[in-house]
């Protein structure tokens, strides 16, 4: 049997479901180039008491940034998948060790089969790419500017306040 469901009740801000994507909302106070100076606007609003419920950190200009950290080698991909796999089997060999006895077998059984099973995963990995990534990178969402948004009932004096220290 299910229940009606009150028309207010699970909603969150404008009666959006919550979890869902939802554009932000609130007038424009303050552009950065970086995350670092926005935090950095909004924490300032927050030492002055205003009300930091009612801003928004908005990323703008979304791109991907694929940063590359070195060049992979056969060798490097060796010793990369033996340690993750040593370290794997480390956890493993602990935990499973609590409660057996002796406990150094077990340890020394998850470095062995860890360090294995690191080196076969790593290995079949890197000869599925056949040379054709031969890089290691890492990645990282990124945004060309970041706007502070303020709710309108507020956003004038968060704006004055931002423009009075240079924040704006």
């Amino acid at each position: 049997m299910t229940t009606p469901m009150n028309p207010g009740m699970g909603r969150g801000r404008g009666g959006q479901t919550p979890g869902l994507p939802t554009p932000p909302t609130g007038w424009v106070v303050g552009s950065y180039p970086t995350y670092a100076q926005a935090q950095a606007a909004v924490d300032h609003l927050a030492d002055e008491e205003f009300p930091v419920h009612e801003v928004t950190i908005v990323g703008v200009d979304l791109m991907q940034v694929e940063r590359v950290t070195g060049r992979l080698t056969w060798p490097k991909v060796l010793v990369g998948g033996l340690a993750t796999g040593a370290w794997l089997g480390l956890f493993v060999g602990l935990l499973l060790g609590i409660f057996t006895q002796p406990m150094w077998g077990v340890v020394l059984t998850g470095v062995v089969a860890g360090s294995v099973f690191g080196v076969v995963s790593t290995s079949l990995s890197y000869a599925a790419t056949r040379g054709k990534r031969d890089f290691a990178s890492t990645s990282q969402l990124v945004a060309g500017r970041y706007d502070v948004l303020c709710e309108p009932s507020s956003a004038e004096k968060v704006r004055d306040e931002l423009a009075r220290f240079g924040m704006s």
